[in-house]
């Protein structure tokens, strides 16, 4: 199967900006990105034949690490205990969770059918077994302890993959991850088409103080005809879909769109916090050196993918991660986010 339509056209103005000056600026980003993208390591072994998929082998003893086999390949249920009616509050109660820490951009205000987003390639400390750190587009519909969520980028798991090294994922929930949803295919509900891309593969080369900044393309986005949610990586690589059948709302539509990075432990919010660092381990504040997301873009029920307008930037921790969104006086957003963790503003 292939997508029966793919929205993904950049548009030849954006706002009030001159068509020359904006497409000037749109072929120098495709140039730097011809330079900087990355590649998965399982790839110098050679490629899949056509009609096969790659598919990362899950080990016996990672499996042993979950607590039950269900369990194996899903985020722990993230809402908090709080009262719904509390947080419906205020604006930053939607993206709060139990355990998580989140640093990110997101965009609300129109009912959105694709997001877009050139990802910073890093390698991230994690402290604990137990713990990951992440960086991804997402896409969200639904009530706070009960959303849908389809989202994909790169992660450091190694309750999932064994290992800490930086690795392409998928991830989706049609309930807040209580029952249902996991990582890439360890349960049924992706479908993967590409025999170019391995989910769960490493990624290289990384992002290193000083070198280049390689970063990896994620693009997910809604078929109209199938209702299917796509993945595609590098620009040209459909990887693959999800299903409308996995969901009860974001089969329609998403309301939010996410750019950013998440840590899991059970030490969030708690003294001593976890040392697991978000994106490259710096804060947005350093500059030139902390995590960036670049040439972001949403579809909505226009033709073409565009700039968001309605964008606020959020973070549970600051003195922990942090964020800054970056719009005026350049000629396309940037969004730059992480953190060390505990440090002594974040003990």
């Amino acid at each position: 199967m292939a997508p029966t339509y793919n929205s993904a056209k950049e548009e030849t103005t954006i706002g009030t900006r001159s068509k020359t000056k904006t497409s000037k600026m749109m072929n120098q980003r495709d140039e730097e990105s011809s330079l900087i993208v990355t590649s998965q390591v399982w790839q110098k072994s050679g490629t899949c034949p056509d009609g096969t998929i790659p598919v990362r082998r899950i080990r016996k003893r990672d499996l042993l690490k979950a607590h039950s086999i269900q369990d194996y390949g899903r985020k722990k249920p993230s809402f908090s205990h709080r009262q719904v009616g509390q947080l419906n509050q205020n604006l930053e109660s939607f993206v709060e969770l139990k355990n998580h820490s989140k640093a990110i951009a997101f965009a609300v205000g129109y009912r959105y059918l694709g997001g877009k987003g050139d990802i910073k390639v890093c390698s991230p400390y994690v402290e604990k077994d137990d713990e990951y750190s992440t960086s991804q587009v997402s896409l969200l519909n639904g009530p706070y302890n009960d959303f849908e969520c389809v989202e994909a980028g790169w992660a450091v798991n190694p309750s999932v993959y064994g290992d800490r090294k930086t690795r392409l994922f998928v991830y989706w929930t049609a309930d807040a991850s209580k029952k249902t949803g996991c990582f890439d295919l360890t349960c049924p509900g992706f479908v993967q088409i590409s025999n170019e891309i391995a989910l769960g593969a490493a990624i290289y080369p990384i992002s290193s103080p000083g070198g280049l900044p390689y970063h990896i393309t994620i693009y997910i986005y809604k078929d109209p005809i199938t209702d299917n949610w796509w993945v595609q990586y590098g620009e040209k690589t459909n990887i693959g879909y999800w299903p409308p059948e996995l969901f009860q709302v974001i089969r329609y539509n998403a309301e939010s769109v996410e750019w950013g990075g998440e840590v899991y432990s059970t030490t969030v919010g708690h003294s001593p916090h976890t040392s697991t660092q978000m994106g490259n381990g710096q804060f947005a504040s350093v500059p030139n050196d902390s995590s960036y997301i670049t040439r972001m873009r949403i579809h909505d029920n226009s033709e073409a993918l565009k700039i968001p307008e309605w964008v606020f930037d959020f973070s549970d921790e600051y003195n922990c991660y942090d964020v800054r969104y970056v719009a005026d006086y350049v000629e396309d957003p940037e969004f730059y986010y992480g953190g060390p963790g505990r440090n002594p503003m974040c003990p």
